[in-house]
């Protein structure tokens, strides 16, 4: 024991000493860190974010595709509308609209997807203008049963192969985008299948029952065969418009790598498109290099996020170092979450959703008791965790390196500049104990405005400080946005 406590005397000491060395004392080294933000080093310009609408009905736990229709903006009084568009979607950028399960009306030949009850596309361009929104992510989940081999949007793949069939096939696809179009609604982005290699798997967390929505399995091959022959009509339909694969595991994914070895078929890739479902923030950091390798300088990010179980105040935290970690760590240019709105009724709305709605049909209110027929509410848990980039981050900002001593997975930094030049930079804290400074250098002779989200709170104003020296202290659970002045 004796010559224990002597080894420690003599390597105390030079602990102590490299602490001291490297600027730090010992609590700075447990809840702070240093950070310089490089203005010389800008990075990918943040297009802004996304969020899924259900326009349609869908059963709960995702069992089943109800007639009854349960759907957003139409379940909702005028007021009810109106507060949605102002308070909950004013700043997102694109909408994802689900086709063959969110739009699966069908026309006399069950081969167009077109509108299943009145007024369904005038109330998605409504929901779109009257939020600022710019348009659709366009993406099926199935393509009309006329082309499936189970003759229905559920399960099943493509009856046929031949050229013929991918002919008109693609004439279909063609006429489905014409239809919107026609409607008045804009399409940034188009994919041909959601999830494209999952066969029907189980409800995930949410039950033992088999998926009973919307799919259409594509192996590799066939990916690939349909998306070569139906890729340049798709070009030339909407020329617009983004083109992304596949929405699922996107420039690492046996359809994209396929795609990736026909030169000529790449130009049609616009974007590779992910989905990490409710991952740890510090998984896409983990996996960055996949993201970043073998894109063939196309953009790169997910465009589907929830959380297969309820939400919680940790994954509030989680959800906002999602986002910035595949802006700094993908240099994505674009984040998308899941549903706008979830039915007060849906077992899934907890982990899904920004907010609930109570239908006409839903007469239990021992759920959600303060919430009307035909109102909305927050799930604030989700939203706030977006909030502060939906209002502090306009669409076109500009991301900037910040340099770390140390990338805590904790702790996350994020640097961009606005459309008009402000500085912003935000900060997370997802410990659910400990506090957390940021030590960041920042802009000499500016003064920056806090704001503050935690999973209850939203936009606490936090006052001024000066930015040469920027020392910041985020309570546990907590998001903050620093705003140039």
């Amino acid at each position: 024991m004796k010559k224990v406590n002597q080894n420690i005397k003599l390597v105390l000491p030079l602990f102590i000493l490299l602490i001291l060395k490297s600027g730090y004392g010992f609590a700075q080294t447990l809840s702070s860190g240093q950070y310089r933000v490089r203005l010389d080093h800008p990075r990918q310009v943040i297009w802004g974010l996304g969020v899924e609408i259900q326009s349609d009905a869908i059963g709960s736990g995702n069992t089943g595709l109800p007639d009854e229709v349960v759907a957003i903006p139409a379940n909702l009084i005028s007021s009810e509308r109106k507060r949605m568009y102002d308070d909950l979607l004013k700043g997102f950028r694109y909408c994802r609209l689900a086709m063959g399960l969110y739009l699966r009306g069908l026309d006399s030949t069950q081969s167009r997807i077109i509108e299943r009850y009145p007024n369904q596309l005038k109330d998605i361009k409504e929901l779109i203008s009257s939020s600022g929104m710019e348009g659709i992510s366009m993406e099926y989940w199935s393509p009309a049963p006329y082309w499936k081999s189970t003759g229905s949007y559920l399960g099943g793949t493509l009856r046929d192969t031949s050229e013929a069939f991918f002919k008109a096939f693609g004439d279909a696809l063609c006429d489905d985008i014409a239809y919107l179009k026609q409607n008045g609604i804009q399409i940034s982005m188009w994919g041909l299948q959601n999830e494209p290699i999952l066969k029907g798997v189980g409800n995930l967390s949410l039950g033992s029952k088999p998926q009973s929505y919307s799919h259409c399995y594509y192996t590799p091959e066939l990916y690939l065969k349909a998306f070569k022959s139906i890729a340049p009509r798709i070009r030339q339909a909407t020329p617009n418009s983004l083109i992304t694969v596949d929405s699922w595991n996107g420039n690492s994914g046996e359809p994209g790598k396929l795609i990736q070895k026909d030169t000529a078929l790449l130009k049609y890739v616009d974007a590779w498109v992910y989905h990490r479902v409710g991952s740890n923030s510090t998984q896409i950091r983990k996996e960055s290099s996949v993201y970043t390798s073998d894109t063939f300088d196309k953009p790169v990010y997910q465009n589907e996020f929830e959380y297969q179980r309820p939400t919680s105040d940790s994954l509030c935290i989680n959800t906002a170092q999602n986002v910035m970690n595949w802006f700094t760590f993908a240099d994505s240019p674009t984040w998308f979450w899941l549903h706008a709105l979830k039915p007060t009724y849906n077992v899934e709305a907890s982990g899904y959703s920004l907010g609930f709605w109570r239908p006409e049909d839903d007469d239990d209110f021992r759920r959600s008791s303060h919430i009307k027929k035909g109102h909305w509410d927050y799930n604030p848990q989700n939203f706030n965790a977006l909030a502060g980039f939906l209002k502090y981050m306009p669409w076109n900002s500009q991301r900037f390196i910040v340099e770390e001593d140390i990338v805590r997975d904790e702790n996350r930094i994020m640097a961009y500049k606005t459309p008009k030049g402000k500085l912003v930079i935000v900060l997370t804290n997802r410990s659910s104990s400990s506090p957390f400074t940021f030590n960041i250098n920042a802009v000499s002779g500016k003064r920056f405005k806090g704001y503050r989200y935690t999973p209850s709170v939203r936009n606490i104003k936090l006052g001024k400080l000066a930015a040469d020296k920027l020392n910041v202290t985020l309570p546990p659970l907590s998001i903050e946005f620093w705003v140039q002045q």
